[in-house]
């Protein structure tokens, strides 16, 4: 990932509209900011929010609300909650998918 020259940017992510992505189960609401192949978005998923793909794509994820199940094909699990964040690169250990029970709030870079 590199950022491309940008100027001292403030987003207000209340401002920016959200767009609904239907999950296998429940919903996630991205609210997305693009800067040349970065993409930085605030993403919400509903209670019970399960993924409809295995994701290859690198990803930083941040936990800001609630709890995250990001599972693994490989079989393993990772919860993570409020203050946890992920990394991983494109194609990179095994492709994932994410789950939450409760609901929750993400800041994700990719």
């Amino acid at each position: 990932m590199k950022i491309p020259a940008l100027a001292f940017t403030v987003t207000d992510w209340d401002k920016i509209p959200a767009t609904e992505h239907p999950g296998e189960q429940g919903k996630a609401l991205w609210r997305t900011l693009n800067i040349g192949d970065v993409r930085v978005r605030m993403v919400q998923y509903t209670p019970g929010y399960l993924a409809d793909h295995w994701c290859d794509r690198g990803h930083i994820l941040y936990v800001l609300e609630g709890e995250l199940e990001s599972q693994l094909k490989d079989g393993r699990t990772f919860t993570l909650t409020a203050g946890m964040s992920y990394q991983v690169s494109d194609f990179g250990d095994a492709a994932h998918r994410s789950f939450t029970r409760t609901g929750v709030k993400l800041f994700i870079v990719d």
